[in-house]
């Protein structure tokens, strides 16, 4: 009776503020990265571009002008015009928060139910674990591409089916790391005296598994983001993204292309160049991430 309370203060008490100290060193760490730097810089830039552009640029994105159809850079136009005559630059701004929205909450979607997956998956172990990483590699065998396309035929496109077309198709990364970090964790001593103080298996993921996990979540959460904002552009490029008339950088280069011989570099580059800025933020802040939170890149710098 008399070693109860000797323990409790030993096996909780630095647990925490080892947990605590080791969270402010890695983000200390990440914004002395120059990487981090630039990726906010550029993430900036780009939700700039998009929501406070509109407020100083008023030109309308749907408004046709069939008299300036393809019409190069000018004054009234600085970006040109569509096939349509539309103004191009106000629709990149329009297209780059449907872009840049459906990217982020689909990686966002598909973190969250990899994320509770892998802890459950973990945790549990035996014949629970082995069921459900069968069904990761069995979705996994599916090409991506044609699950992509087959859902995208069965359900008609908007930002909220292309948000759950993506999820659907991205979750499955996360749920084998997070899988394999909790395996690795469930024997810890930490872990152990939480089982030993009675404590139930939830609290166990929400206070000790889930905080423990979450520099490997965050690394591929942000990795997670530049591809589905990639995986929107390809789909657009196809002519499986979202419906005319809205707009996205996708079906902004894929119309462009198509004026390739024409010379019309204002309906190529500027789309091409805003997916390939939001994928090197994206990276670039992956990398930071990754370099913060792996101790071992950690004691390289």
């Amino acid at each position: 009776m008399s070693v109860q309370p000797q323990l409790e203060p030993v096996l909780r008490v630095p647990a925490a503020t080892v947990r605590r100290k080791g969270l402010s060193r890695e983000w200390v760490a990440f914004w002395h990265n120059p990487l981090a730097i630039a990726g906010v810089a550029i993430l900036g830039f780009l939700v700039l571009f998009s929501w406070v552009g509109p407020m100083i640029y008023h030109a309308s994105a749907y408004a046709y002008h069939l008299d300036e159809i393809v019409a190069p850079p000018s004054s009234s136009h600085p970006l040109g015009t569509d096939s349509l005559g539309r103004d191009n630059l106000a629709r990149l701004m329009l297209g780059g928060q449907l872009s840049l929205i459906v990217g982020f909450v689909a990686a966002v979607v598909g973190m969250g139910f990899g994320t509770i997956y892998g802890l459950l998956s973990g945790q549990f172990g035996g014949w629970m674990d082995t069921g459900l990483m069968r069904i990761v590699d069995i979705t996994l065998a599916v090409p991506s591409i044609f699950l992509l396309i087959f859902l995208n035929t069965v359900f008609s496109p908007s930002a909220i089916v292309m948000i759950f077309i993506i999820a659907v198709t991205s979750w499955q990364g996360i749920a084998r790391i997070v899988r394999s970090e909790v395996l690795s964790l469930r024997s810890r001593d930490f872990i152990e005296a939480a089982r030993a103080e009675g404590t139930g298996w939830f609290r166990i993921l929400w206070r000790h598994l889930l905080p423990n996990t979450m520099g490997s979540i965050l690394v591929y959460t942000t990795f997670s983001v530049g591809l589905a904002i990639l995986t929107l552009a390809g789909l657009s490029f196809l002519g499986f993204g979202l419906l005319p008339p809205a707009p996205n950088w996708g079906e902004s280069l894929s119309e462009g292309t198509q004026y390739v011989f024409q010379n019309a570099w204002w309906l190529i580059y500027p789309p091409g160049i805003l997916i390939v800025l939001a994928e090197l933020g994206v990276n670039f802040l992956g990398d930071a991430l990754s370099a913060a939170f792996d101790p071992r890149l950690r004691e390289r710098r």
